[in-house]
């Protein structure tokens, strides 16, 4: 019987363990911290052993087989030891993928990959199509594997997923664009990042499709010096393409593929912004690649807005927005959400920095941000790059600190934006749990 562990006590490694036990493995799952209350009542449910509050190193090296979360690194003791112990060590998208027949298209980038995910699932729903969402959205890969039968899956896939694959391959893959992103945890080399966003298209063949962002300086480096088998399929908002998507004039999205051509209008698409303009173009191509009609593709863009904590207009008071674009977690996100500022704006931003240069941001901050909230543990990189710019610029403790001292700041007409460029685990859960926090003190005021 193949001995299965599983490190980690989140989503996809519970998920992880609840497949291999349906699939007659031997399943011990380790998390070094603790196990909600939630996920243990699934483990006990499934019969999974498992301990949290440290690892058993002698159980967990008899392994045949590891599934590493992916916020842990390859660095933590346990992970280095079993890897000079020759064990494979693998992600829970390349174990999943093993178990199932089922096609996937797998989304990556630096920026728009839940966005993607999610208008791709939607038009893929609206087309017909027997489809599931997963990977770093919802729930696991491997949890849906075990309990659903999906004909197809939307994957949303990290860097992080995507280290731990060896044969995974999308028949569709998505790479939205590449910036700095994440450096910490490859050793501040930006080449290693990018080849780990390239990992989604290493196993395609011929018969696949890698859709990308044919405008991204460092995805242009990358097939200069790089093949890969499958059919490119581009995207672009600055220049016109034979075959793909492309913007003209800014008021329409042009799409060739599979011999055929059409359009649609940029009015006619809910989400707003030239960066959610290439997203709907990625979502598209995918939908058409899989048989969507223009119909139906045209009714979901009419009504799609967009996702939570990601330029999410939360409330105005005495003529202030307030926006919450928490899953802005790196610099190139964050240009997104400061680009779209139609207003002068009070900018929130901090958290846990993640080896950011923030000079891309200093022109859209000189022109549009009237003062800057800090909201991190460790603001120092943060004021030293802007108050030569910005006159105001604060810290907050906490986020009903934060949304206070904005509202003192912000002019009428004006806008807030919660945009922090940062990970957000020094003061919260995660993004999601900072962006609550934001709308529920915006909703005090």
């Amino acid at each position: 019987m193949t001995k299965l562990v599983v490190l980690g006590g989140g989503e996809s490694g519970v998920g992880t363990a609840i497949l291999g036990k349906k699939l007659g493995h031997d399943v011990f799952l380790s998390e070094f911290g603790k196990i909600t209350e939630t996920y243990k009542e699934a483990l006990l449910l499934n019969d999974v052993r498992h301990e949290d509050g440290g690892h058993t190193e002698q159980e967990i090296v008899t392994a045949d087989i590891v599934m590493k979360s992916p916020g842990i690194p390859d660095t933590a003791p346990i992970v280095t030891k079993l890897l000079a112990q020759k064990i494979p060590v693998i992600s829970e998208i390349e174990y999943a993928f093993k178990h199932t027949k089922a096609i996937t298209i797998g989304i990556t980038g630096s920026n728009g990959k839940t966005t993607t995910t999610t208008l791709t699932h939607l038009l893929l729903q609206k087309g017909g199509s027997n489809v599931g969402l997963g990977g770093n959205i919802g729930y696991s890969f491997a949890r849906q594997v075990a309990q659903e039968n999906y004909d197809s899956y939307v994957l949303e896939l990290s860097s992080f997923q995507l280290d731990g694959i060896l044969e995974y391959a999308p028949h569709i893959a998505v790479i939205t664009n590449i910036s700095p992103d994440h450096l910490d945890r490859y050793e501040y080399k930006y080449e290693k990042y990018i080849e780990a966003k390239f990992r989604i298209t290493m196993n395609q063949t011929k018969d696949d499709y890698l859709i990308y962002d044919a405008d991204d300086e460092e995805i242009a480096k990358w097939f200069k010096n790089n093949n890969t088998q499958a059919r490119l399929v581009p995207f672009s908002a600055t220049q016109v393409l034979k075959e793909g998507a492309y913007l003209r004039n800014g008021t329409s999205i042009e799409f060739n593929i599979n011999g055929e051509s059409f359009a649609i209008e940029t009015k006619d698409v809910l989400l707003e912004g030239k960066h959610n303009f290439k997203n709907v173009m990625a979502a598209v191509l995918v939908a058409k690649l899989m048989q969507v009609t223009n119909l139906e593709i045209g009714e979901v863009l009419r009504s799609f807005g967009g996702v939570e904590h990601r330029q999410e207009k939360v409330r105005t008071v005495e003529n202030v927005q307030y926006i919450n674009d928490s899953k802005a977690t790196n610099v190139a996100s964050a240009v997104c959400g400061l680009d779209a500022m139609k207003t002068r704006t009070v900018w929130i931003v901090g958290g846990v920095d993640k080896g950011n240069d923030y000079s891309e941001l200093i022109p859209l901050v000189r022109e549009k941000v009237t003062a800057i909230i800090c909201l991190g543990v460790d603001n120092r990189k943060i004021i030293e790059a802007f108050t030569p710019i910005v006159d105001v610029v604060v810290e907050a403790r906490n986020m009903a600190e934060a949304v206070v001292t904005s509202q003192k700041f912000a002019k009428d007409g004006e806008t807030v934006l919660l945009s922090p460029c940062c990970a957000s685990f020094d003061l919260f859960k995660n993004y999601e749990d900072r962006g609550r926090q934001f709308k529920s003190e915006v909703y005090k005021l």
